[in-house]
């Protein structure tokens, strides 16, 4: 194959494709040739992403979801194969925190509220198995396909605070081990399921956390900045190229693994 990277025609299903990571790796995509479906629950923003890669020449829809509705997911698929008859790859990058999962400085962990670390759970690992098993029909019956999990670096280590979300992004992790090998011997290893670790981006559920209003870090965005060799924060378009690697064939023979992309992060001792 002349061009191991070539996703031309790939049609790619993308769980939380309103969210900053996920539109940004969307519109890559898109303009490398791929057939983009965005999934998502705010159905203005989608429609308008989804405007955007059309009026620039490329080929995206949005389709309103909710990953923890089995009935819904199952309609977004039937919607995408009525539209492009397969799918050739699922970008898990739905999920999220919330406050009550997590444990403030001057908090203990008897103030963590149990109903929202499950809620935290499920929106994460639940969320990204109902679309796996979803979307993972059409490749089990055409042989072929890759699906790529949103693991973090809190699932490699404990870090303070976020206790909900770091034992969700764990189970990902754990996840997507157990699938990889799951569908490589029961069903084919043409299926390819693997999961990428961005380490710390501004996002929208993040921002207040790491930087103050007026643009400074705070005490938790200094702490990141330190552990990270890169001095800096991601930028979501760096991810896409990882992403990218992942879907092609250029990753024909990787499977099960966990592709960091953190400017140093994991790697950083002391």
């Amino acid at each position: 194959m002349d061009n191991l990277f070539d996703i031309k025609g790939h049609v790619v299903v993308i769980t939380g494709g309103t969210g900053v990571l996920g539109r940004e790796i969307g519109a890559y995509l898109a303009r490398q040739g791929a057939k983009v479906v965005l999934l998502g629950r705010n159905e203005e923003v989608g429609a308008r992403l989804a405007d955007d890669i059309v009026r620039q020449g490329h080929e995206a829809i949005f389709l309103k979801t909710d990953v923890m509705d089995v009935a819904q997911v199952e309609k977004n698929l039937d919607e995408v194969l009525a539209d492009y008859g397969r799918v050739d790859a699922l970008l898990n990058a739905a999920g999220g925190n919330m406050p009550g999962a997590t444990i403030a400085p001057t908090g203990t962990f008897f103030d963590l509220k149990v109903e929202e670390f499950e809620r935290v759970l499920n929106v994460n690992l639940t969320g990204t198995v109902i679309p796996t098993q979803v979307f993972l029909r059409p490749m089990v019956e055409a042989g072929r396909g890759a699906i790529v999990n949103f693991s973090s670096m809190a699932a490699f280590r404990p870090m303070t605070r976020v206790c909900g979300y770091a034992a969700a992004k764990a189970g990902i992790s754990n996840f997507t081990a157990f699938l990889a090998n799951e569908v490589a011997t029961k069903f084919t290893p043409k299926i390819r399921v693997n999961a990428i670790a961005p380490g710390f981006f501004l996002t929208n559920q993040n921002r207040a956390l790491l930087t103050n209003p007026d643009g400074s870090l705070t005490p938790r965005g200094e702490d990141v900045i330190r552990q990270t060799p890169f001095k800096r924060f991601g930028r979501p378009e760096e991810l896409c190229g990882t992403i990218h690697y992942l879907i092609s064939e250029a990753s024909a023979f990787v499977t099960g693994t966990v592709a960091v992309v953190d400017g140093g992060f994991n790697a950083f001792a002391m």
